[in-house]
């Protein structure tokens, strides 16, 4: 059987980055360009309303951090060329299609050019709103799905998700993939497009009476966390991660699919070196 080398592999790869400015996207984008620079391109989608703010918030919030000094001991003075070179930061955003990315030519350039796509974007709150944590955990993932199929050269979609998204479970839990509409509470059907109509027929209702924008946040985190215990997930947080891994498993096609499920996440352990986190 053929050795497989990641170094080999990340060589003049072109990456897309999704949630570029949390935690482990940033430990994952320092890494890449520390252990192969060789790579030809990273995309980092940003939240931003244009090309400067994003770089400069790719600037601000992630190659400006100390996780980047070992780095920056290596490359001196020329760290800021070879990142401008290797880097490029999106204004963008997961909760729309093709990613919201406005610019016409740069997101032909991406579909032409990105061989690997890492979804880390999401919100990690365990009680956010649900109309939130749905349009960025499940919503979201889908639309970086669709993006990552429209890429040519694309070899693979890597996603984060969550250890918990198994739901509330006892004894041995294989790791599996979900299928559309499974459930931790049999016989109770979960259809995802019912539960994303009932948020929007919900938030219709309070805003036509005028409900306070506290109590929409409240009644849609009580919205949430209710429709999870319903289907037998303990929190909105692992209940729509989880709708997002079935999302991704009944559109892939023929695309391949990693789903990482990390447990709780410490700081740094060795790399750059140990014990940075935010």
């Amino acid at each position: 059987m053929e050795s497989f080398s990641v170094l080999q592999f990340l060589k003049d790869k072109t990456i897309l980055v999704t949630g570029a400015t949390g935690f482990l996207a940033k430990i994952f984008v320092e890494k890449i360009l520390r252990i192969q620079p060789n790579l030809k391109k990273l995309y980092l989608l940003i939240r931003a309303e244009d090309d400067k703010s994003a770089k400069q918030r790719m600037f601000r919030e992630v190659i400006e951090k100390d996780l980047f000094r070992v780095l920056r001991d290596t490359w001196g003075d020329s760290l800021d060329s070879f990142i401008l070179e290797k880097v490029a930061a999106v204004p963008g955003d997961i909760l729309y299609e093709d990613l919201g990315i406005k610019d016409s030519n740069l997101k032909e350039e991406m579909y032409r050019q990105i061989d690997l796509v890492v979804n880390v974007a999401a919100i990690t709150k365990f009680d956010e709103r649900y109309d939130a944590l749905l349009d960025t955990n499940t919503m979201g993932a889908f639309h970086v799905l669709s993006f990552a199929k429209h890429c040519t050269k694309i070899q693979m979609l890597v996603h984060l998700s969550t250890a918990y998204a198994c739901g509330e479970k006892s004894g041995l839990i294989p790791e599996n993939s979900f299928t559309m509409g499974e459930m931790v509470k049999w016989p109770r059907k979960l259809d995802i497009m019912a539960e994303k109509k009932l948020v929007e027929k919900k938030l219709n209702q309070l805003q036509t009476t005028g409900a306070a924008e506290d109590e929409v946040t409240s009644i849609m985190k009580d919205l949430g966390t209710e429709r999870a215990k319903w289907y037998g997930w303990p929190n909105t947080y692992v209940f729509t991660k989880a709708m997002g891994e079935m999302l991704l498993d009944h559109y892939k096609d023929n695309l391949p699919i990693i789903i990482i499920r990390p447990t709780m996440i410490t700081s740094t352990y060795k790399e750059p070196f140990p014990g940075w986190i935010e």
